[in-house]
């Protein structure tokens, strides 16, 4: 799945997002999963192939981070999203 946003990512012109931020490259709210590694592209640092690769295994890894944080915090009650009945019910049991 990752994998899959990715690929729709670049075919939906991340690359030519990233050339038009290039020369903001070194400022921090442009150091992210994405643009890091396509700036390093574009800078000559490794091939595209590798870029890509690289943005799926560090979106791989900022998931199981964010999965674990997540997952740590109890007050969080999980549902499958075709679960509507259940999450109309348990909606309601605490509506004010």
């Amino acid at each position: 799945m990752i994998d899959e946003r990715v690929d729709r990512m670049m075919n939906e012109n991340l690359l030519d997002e990233a050339k038009s931020l290039f020369q903001f490259c070194d400022l921090n709210a442009l150091q992210t999963v994405g643009y890091s590694e396509l700036f390093d592209f574009l800078d000559g640092k490794s091939s595209l192939e590798e870029a890509i690769n690289l943005i799926r295994q560090h979106t791989r890894n900022y998931a199981k981070r964010q999965w674990t944080w997540f997952r740590k915090d109890k007050e969080i009650t999980w549902f499958r999203p075709k679960d509507y009945t259940e999450i109309i019910s348990y909606i309601t049991s605490r509506a004010i």
